[in-house]
């Protein structure tokens, strides 16, 4: 009876072992191989897959060169920020694919292609194959179906455009200590060199933490520096093979990760606990967006009972206030970051855009309504949002067998949405795709290019960025008020050097002088 068990399991074995090796084989070589001779059946044209590497290599090597070459402003930033993908474009054509890893990512560059992407949302649907990026990637940029419809629904309210006019004093109060702080630096002479890049930083953040939970900067700092951290190792996981299981290893870069998580979501919770406690005690304002998230939530549940499916449960706002910190701030910073970039080189527009604001409300306080009134800055922020979008690329998984235009993209692919190399196509934008030229949008976004999805610095369709307006009147509002009161250059000692931490950072800083316009009235 003895021999018979031990046959039986050591068949198991022998069964379990073979089961795990056909996957492992059959994860990192043979589907890749079937998926890639499916796309090269139908044009599309890319290096031949490496076993488990992918193009993960050949793209960290890319990146590691173009970083040590300079930069010119008139260059189109993708040499620098996603040389292999640029590369890639330059060698196989629009039509081409890339691998992360044992997983091919069809880019997409056609706009009714694109269209119909950011349409159909249910068909190709958020990258989520990277468990320990959901660490940073959380909240209503993350969520599919249902769950995404009723986040969306509840969150909406928060960035009405009555909402907005609400939040105006907290625009004005943060960019006058960002003024005032500046004001400081200048010499006798009134002119000062600056690295404006951490307080354009510091701003948004004291936006977004005084419009979204009624604090101060300061009390938000913690959390600003952990998300930035997470950011960082993010980025690394994203250039890293992923292999399942690897999460649960307590490798240096996992547990660091874990930590940083576990320290936001603590913070966040005792922010959340304290508002409701206030809440119920009728003690709270709800004028900022987490007290309207916190209201509009109540209001659902209270409408429909304890049913499950509605309203927000406290993970659901703890991941949503991660979603605000990150998106809130870094959006804005880096908008207004490259703003000041490009108006430095092209004074004539700095010029303009300051007499425009003068005009509008001359050396006052403006509102809501002025603001609308700045034809000019509009003109320059959407520029500046095609030539130096937040994301320069964003991705959609491929579910099941799917049709796209004359394309067949089978399951288990990713698509990817280049919006760096789009935004600057001459065939889309002509021959002066690469330089700044903010008259192309005089008659709004619509007749800037030949197609209108040839633009999404904020993405496209049902699931745009709901924060979008609020990105843009805050940096309407910044750029106003530093036009009002600085006149700017760039440094001799300024380097460009763009860079992908996700969102478009200037990884050597930006150094600009900054003249005082003595023009206040006293």
């Amino acid at each position: 009876m003895e021999l018979p068990l031990k046959s039986i399991a050591v068949t198991i074995v022998i069964l379990t072992v073979l089961t795990w090796a056909w996957r492992v084989l059959n994860w990192v070589w043979l589907r890749p191989k079937k998926l890639e001779k499916f796309l090269r059946q139908q044009g599309l044209k890319g290096n031949s897959y490496r076993l488990l590497f992918g193009d993960l290599k050949e793209n960290s090597i890319e990146l590691k060169e173009a970083k040590a070459r300079p930069l010119s402003l008139d260059d189109n930033i993708a040499i620098r920020v996603n040389p292999f993908l640029h590369k890639l474009v330059n060698d196989y054509g629009k039509n081409s694919f890339m691998w992360f890893g044992p997983t091919p990512r069809v880019n997409i560059m056609n706009p009714d292609q694109i269209k119909a992407i950011f349409t159909k949302i249910n068909d190709f649907q958020k990258v989520n194959s990277i468990p320990l990026a959901r660490l940073l990637i959380v909240g209503l940029a993350s969520l599919e179906g249902e769950k995404w419809a009723k986040h969306r629904k509840l969150i909406n309210p928060a960035f009405h455009q009555e909402k907005l006019k609400l939040m105006l004093p907290a625009f004005y109060l943060s960019c006058t200590e960002i003024i005032t702080k500046w004001e400081k630096q200048m010499s006798v002479e009134g002119s000062s060199e600056l690295d404006v890049w951490p307080y354009l930083a510091n701003l948004t953040s004291d936006v977004i933490s005084r419009t979204a939970f009624g604090s101060s900067y300061e009390e938000g700092r913690r959390i600003f520096q952990l998300q930035a951290e997470l950011a960082e190792l993010t980025m690394q996981v994203f250039r890293s093979v992923h292999i399942p299981g690897w999460r649960f290893l307590p490798t240096k870069r996992n547990r660091r990760m874990k930590e940083i998580d576990k320290e936001i979501r603590a913070s966040l919770m005792g922010i959340i606990k304290n508002r409701e406690k206030a809440m119920r005690a009728g003690e709270a304002a709800n004028d900022d967006l987490l007290g309207i998230l916190m209201e509009t939530s109540f209001r659902e549940i209270e409408e429909h009972g304890n049913n499950k499916n509605v309203g927000f449960s406290m993970n659901d706002v703890i991941e949503e206030c991660k979603l605000f910190y990150l998106a809130g701030q870094e959006t804005t910073s880096v908008l207004l970051n490259w703003t000041m970039v490009l108006l430095s080189k092209h004074q004539d527009w700095q010029e303009r855009a300051r007499q425009e604001v003068l005009q509008v409300f001359g050396n006052n306080k403006p509102d809501y309504g002025e603001l609308n009134h700045l034809k000019i800055v509009q003109m320059i922020l959407y520029e500046v949002l095609r030539l130096y979008p937040p994301l320069t690329a964003l991705s959609r998984a491929v579910l099941k067998e799917t049709k796209l235009g004359n394309l067949t993209l089978p399951a288990g692919v990713q698509i990817g949405l280049p919006m760096i190399l789009v935004h600057q196509d001459p065939e889309l934008w002509g021959d002066d795709a690469v330089e700044f030229k903010p008259e192309r949008f005089a008659e709004g976004i619509s007749k800037a290019a030949k197609n209108q999805v040839s633009y999404f610095p904020f993405a496209s369709g049902p699931r745009i960025c709901v924060g979008q307006n609020f990105a843009l009147v805050e940096a309407k509002m910044a750029t106003a008020m530093i036009l009002q009161n600085y006149s700017f250059e760039l440094s001799p000692s300024y380097v460009h050097a763009p860079t992908a931490v996700p969102t478009l950072h200037p990884e050597l800083g930006t150094q600009l002088i900054l003249r005082k316009l003595w023009c206040k009235n006293n």
